[in-house]
């Protein structure tokens, strides 16, 4: 509460400093401030220099001997003597932790790099091989058994060449697909080997009996079955050995197969 006859001036003012004294407190702060942490890294120094007196000695030892075993540099006859101080500076240096820093991460980036794009090329390449095995057993499917009967039927032939087309359209080596004799397996099942250049499989079944229950009956459909195995080169195997030395992984060829269900 205020009194009527109490004027301003009764109420005590916050003290205000000017500009140069304000100045003069920071840079008190900060001397102090520096003087107290100059003082803790020279005890610390001194602390250090003197537990690291005794194995500095033993470090000089050591260089001196690698140094007679392996030979001085060109123009030195003896150890040079510095003081510890610049051994120290030496340690200090960025330059050297970065090229352990990327010694130590090389290894592990070359395995990154190398293992996605090995295996982001397998999966493209499967993919691939999927739908041309898809392709082969949708137009097999369509076409006429009465010719099964032959040792080289024309149906399983034609489902050979739409697939080599489609893998030559996918810029995919058919590894001689288009020229590979046919050989009859058994029962109606019929295979190509490709063996110019790499070495691959192609394999037509006309005749896969397949169960299924229509209407609480089960029914067995006769289905064209396309399967093919090709050759993929895989490079993980070389760089894992960076992180895991003596370590083999097995890689097999990719292997893809479609099924469809014959119209006739």
């Amino acid at each position: 509460m205020f009194h009527e006859n109490q004027t301003v001036q009764s109420f005590p003012r916050r003290r205000t400093h000017s500009k140069p004294q304000i100045a003069g407190r920071f840079v008190f702060g900060w001397r102090s401030a520096f003087s107290a942490a100059r003082c803790a890294l020279q005890s610390a120094t001194a602390l250090a220099a003197e537990e690291m007196n005794d194995n500095f000695s033993e470090f000089t030892q050591l260089l001196a001997k690698k140094w007679k075993t392996y030979g001085f540099p060109e123009g030195k006859t003896e150890l040079p003597s510095k003081p510890l101080g610049q051994y120290f500076r030496l340690l200090r240096e960025t330059d050297a932790a970065a090229l352990i820093e990327f010694a130590v991460a090389l290894p592990l980036l070359v395995v990154l790099v190398v293992g996605i794009f090995d295996f982001g090329g397998a999966f493209n390449l499967k993919q691939k091989l999927n739908n041309a095995v898809r392709e082969g057993a949708r137009f097999g499917a369509s076409q006429p058994t009465n010719d099964l009967t032959l040792l080289q039927p024309p149906s399983v032939s034609a489902i050979r060449f739409l697939v080599d087309s489609y893998l030559q359209t996918a810029k995919i080596n058919d590894c001689g697909l288009s020229t590979a004799p046919e050989v009859f397996v058994s029962g109606r099942a019929w295979q190509f080997n490709g063996n110019t250049g790499c070495a691959t499989t192609l394999t037509i079944s006309r005749g896969i009996p397949v169960q299924t229950t229509i209407g609480g009956a089960t029914v067995t459909m006769l289905c064209t079955t396309v399967n093919i195995t090709y050759p993929y080169q895989w490079h993980f195997n070389s760089v894992i050995q960076l992180l895991v030395p003596g370590a083999n992984y097995t890689f097999t060829d990719i292997h893809s197969d479609a099924t469809a269900v014959n119209m006739d």
